[in-house]
């Protein structure tokens, strides 16, 4: 497994990115019974920069906290078997890894939604990064069914690693303690 992060804002999370995207994205394959090593590409951006992104790669001229680029079409979610069909452009040729794809985050939003949900700054960027990466292995939310079927994995990966909504803005507390040992295992 790859993770490549870039943060082109002057933001430091009181965290580790990576290996936070790290966990989620072992919790996630794990999971969604992958059977291959993955990469993935995090862009940490602000809300300019996640507007202008937003604008140039899906015509929406606004900010928003995430967004998603998988590099596989599945035909459905989590059936993998569609990257061995497009295999020169699904895995990386040098390590044989799949191209799971990209996710660009607004530093900005996820701080300000992790005040607006009374959660920690933690638990903010765990969730954005969970949503991506069940993205990128091909479910959606678009309808009623769909989100559903997204939220329940999202919060049973989150959950997985210990990360809860309990957990507390203040990231010394003992539940954020909690949630930053579960990452450490």
């Amino acid at each position: 497994m790859t993770s490549y992060v870039e943060n082109e804002t002057d933001v430091e999370f009181p965290f580790d990115a990576q290996e936070v995207l790290e966990k989620i994205m072992e919790t996630v394959m794990e999971m969604e019974h992958c059977p291959y090593e993955t990469t993935v590409s995090l862009l940490l951006t602000d809300n300019a920069g996640i507007r202008i992104y937003n604008r140039q790669y899906r015509e929406i001229d606004r900010e928003t906290d995430v967004i998603s680029f998988p590099n596989i079409a599945f035909e459905k979610a989590g059936d993998f078997s569609a990257a061995e069909a497009d295999e020169a452009d699904c895995f990386d040729p040098d390590s044989g890894e799949l191209l799971l794809g990209d996710i660009i985050l607004s530093v900005e939003r996820t701080a300000s939604q992790a005040e607006e949900y009374g959660h920690s700054l933690l638990r903010e960027f765990a969730f954005l990064t969970a949503h991506s990466m069940f993205h990128l292995c091909g479910y959606d939310h678009m309808e009623p069914q769909e989100a559903a079927v997204m939220e329940q994995k999202q919060e049973e990966a989150l959950s997985r690693l210990g990360i809860t909504r309990e957990l507390q803005r203040a990231e010394e507390t003992p539940a954020a303690e909690k949630g930053a040992q579960a990452l450490d295992t």
